[in-house]
């Protein structure tokens, strides 16, 4: 392992069996479950239900949604053309507001022009966390779920700071469909797929600058971490911008696959009365959002032309 502070032995998160959690709407209400070997899912009730035929919602509750913006090392090499983009991880957060379920919709205004996909994992915090060491931070962690930290680009003129709105906006973080524990998450690969075309790729142990107990003991020197929180964890190279009717899916060998469909809506109504700064498609919005194509591979770049195509 490449990445500051390796853990010094396999943490209890990541040992087995395997055991994922998700939590399902049925007849208008919230039940949680565990999923079985057979494929099923058998609610804390005793019921079974068919795991692919539910309405999943979000596996978590969050006080707080902390991202770091980038650790991995293609995502640093394209971005900054170096192996680590800063000496110690940068944050933003997003509002719980933007959580959205498993084969949920993402939603593009019409007067956006960039929504890019970032494939990552989520970490969620399990226990109370403030004031700990980075291999005491693994006693905390709850669980990892596969998540997609959509951006609308278009407003990074004006939130660069803070990406409110470019990451914040609603239905922006499918994240699930369920919480998984017992998986050695550095020895599993993470892709991301549009339109079933693998358009981001990477093996998780490889590529990581900073693991979650880091960035976890990082963020609780000053912040109270509580049960349900999700710290994502950034992404590798190849963040694009997606279209309406594009189905956008992040998998991690081991842990799960979270889909969404890219939806269009109309433009917000204050807009067109001239309210806050408009989507602008400046110099900076189109490096961000279409990324640098010399610095990552090929077959990205086919993939997601293709999947434009039969769109």
């Amino acid at each position: 392992m490449k990445f500051e502070f390796p853990y010094t032995q396999l943490p209890a998160v990541m040992q087995g069996p395997r055991i994922e959690r998700r939590r399902v709407l049925i007849g208008g209400s919230s039940f949680w479950g565990t999923m079985q070997d057979d494929g099923q899912l058998r609610l804390d009730d005793g019921r079974l239900v068919d795991a692919e035929s539910a309405h999943y919602l979000p596996p978590v509750n969050p006080s707080k949604i902390i991202a770091v913006h980038i650790s991995y090392s293609s995502r640093s090499f394209e971005t900054r053309n170096k192996p680590k983009p800063t000496e110690t991880p940068t944050y933003f957060t997003k509002p719980p507001t933007s959580l959205n379920g498993h084969k949920g919709q993402i939603l593009k205004p019409a007067d956006c022009k960039y929504l890019n996909y970032e494939g990552e994992y989520a970490v969620v915090i399990g226990k109370t966390c403030r004031n700990v060491t980075p291999d005491e931070a693994w006693d905390h962690i709850e669980g990892f779920c596969p998540a997609l930290d959509m951006g609308l680009q278009d407003f990074r003129d004006t939130d660069q700071g803070s990406m409110l709105r470019v990451k914040g906006a609603d239905t922006l973080l499918p994240i699930g469909p369920g919480i998984v524990r017992g998986v050695n998450l550095f020895e599993q690969t993470l892709r991301t797929y549009v339109n079933g075309l693998v358009v981001q790729e990477a093996h998780i142990g490889d590529e990581t600058i900073w693991g979650p107990h880091y960035v976890i003991a990082d963020l609780a020197r000053h912040i109270t971490l509580v049960p349900g929180d999700v710290i994502l964890m950034g992404t590798p190279c190849h963040s694009r911008s997606v279209d309406p009717g594009q189905i956008v899916e992040c998998e991690i060998t081991g842990i799960g696959r979270i889909s969404g469909t890219v939806t269009a809506i109309a433009a917000p109504r204050a807009a067109a009365l001239g309210v806050g700064h408009a989507p602008t498609d400046s110099p900076e919005v189109r490096r961000v959002a279409l990324g640098f194509d010399e610095r990552v591979p090929d077959r990205f770049k086919d993939n997601l032309r293709q999947s434009k195509a039969v769109n």
